[in-house]
């Protein structure tokens, strides 16, 4: 039983590459199919990474089940991420390269609607996007991107309208709180 555990049923080569090989191919495959797939997932892009995971399965193992072929799955996996990750930060002009631009989706209120097109969001998708900043309408929007690692960043047009709001809001209570107890003191007066 232990022995059917841990003793490999592929050469340690082949088990080390074979994670390794689909691990580039992903990166490769992502990079070229958008930053939308890592924007935000929808029901469909749920089913497709599923779908993914389950088959590149037999890929990275191969015909080994064992514990000592997953050990060694993982780590490839792991170590390549890390080796990678290091040389992109060592060299930020290859991570630009294999990144790719971010992409400008709404600048000074207006929306770019070829940019919206081609990374293939809705407006629905767009608005959710600026709701969950706080934001109801375009025209708040400074600007809007997309970035390559699948992130949103806006900008509000002017994020101190909400601090004037406040302010103005805070002054009309205390109007209002004054006016009321002007008005308690008169009552108290007539009585």
């Amino acid at each position: 039983m232990i022995d059917s555990m841990f003793h490999l049923q592929l050469p340690l080569i082949e088990k080390i590459l074979r994670p390794i090989l689909v691990y580039l191919c992903l990166i490769l495959f992502l990079r070229l199919f958008g930053k939308r797939e890592l924007a935000q997932l929808n029901t469909f892009d749920l089913i497709v990474l599923l779908c993914l995971s389950n088959t590149v399965q037999n890929a990275i193992i191969g015909d080994d089940n064992t514990v000592s072929g997953g050990i060694v799955g993982v780590f490839s996996l792991l170590g390549i991420n890390f080796l990678l990750t290091r040389l992109l930060f060592r060299f930020p002009k290859l991570n630009r390269v294999l990144e790719g631009k971010e992409t400008v989706l709404i600048r000074h209120g207006k929306v770019d609607q070829d940019a919206v097109k081609r990374e293939a969001l809705t407006e629905l998708e767009l608005k959710t996007i600026l709701h969950k900043e706080g934001l109801n309408d375009y025209s708040q929007v400074e600007l809007c991107v997309l970035e390559p690692g699948g992130n949103f960043y806006v900008d509000e047009a002017d994020p101190l309208a909400e601090g004037r709001q406040r302010s103005e809001i805070l002054r009309d209570i205390k109007a209002l709180t004054a006016e009321v107890q002007e008005l308690r003191y008169l009552l108290a007066a007539r009585r």
